[in-house]
């Protein structure tokens, strides 16, 4: 079985550094009013960028390799979560936004479709726990 370790310390207060296997660090932190320096991305909104990012490579990858011409790919990504502690994502919504001409709907439609069921590790896990939604958009340019 493969492994991946991760390493967090702290810098002061509730901010924090990390890094993993890869040896790049990312600073996570918390509002002033919670004991932050509000100087870093907060660590549930990492986990946004996270599913984001998989998806994302896997979506590039796929549509590089059936040659679709891609002139710029973004996701946007929202989400619900609770009222009360612990607060944890309920629904994160995806919305793939694809610039370019003559974009085949199949080939973005299968894309998606790969990376949430084969490939996107992010997705198999946080589907056990939440809802993702997945929409698309394509728009000539």
């Amino acid at each position: 079985m493969a492994e991946a370790k991760a390493f967090i310390k702290q810098i002061q207060g509730i901010t924090f550094a990390g890094k993993t296997d890869s040896n790049h660090w990312v600073t996570m932190d918390g509002p002033e009013n919670f004991g932050g320096s509000d100087a870093g991305i907060r660590p549930k909104e990492l986990l946004l960028l996270s599913l984001g990012g998989c998806t994302a490579s896997d979506v590039a990858s796929i549509l590089q390799k059936k040659r679709v011409d891609i002139k710029g790919f973004e996701i946007n990504i929202s989400s619900e979560m609770t009222e009360e502690h612990p607060k944890v994502f309920t629904r994160i919504d995806l919305e793939y936004v694809f610039y370019g001409k003559g974009i085949k709907e199949t080939d973005v439609e299968r894309a998606i479709e790969l990376s949430q069921t084969k490939y996107c590790g992010v997705t198999a896990m946080l589907e056990k726990v939440l809802t993702i939604n997945h929409t698309y958009k394509i728009i000539e340019k």
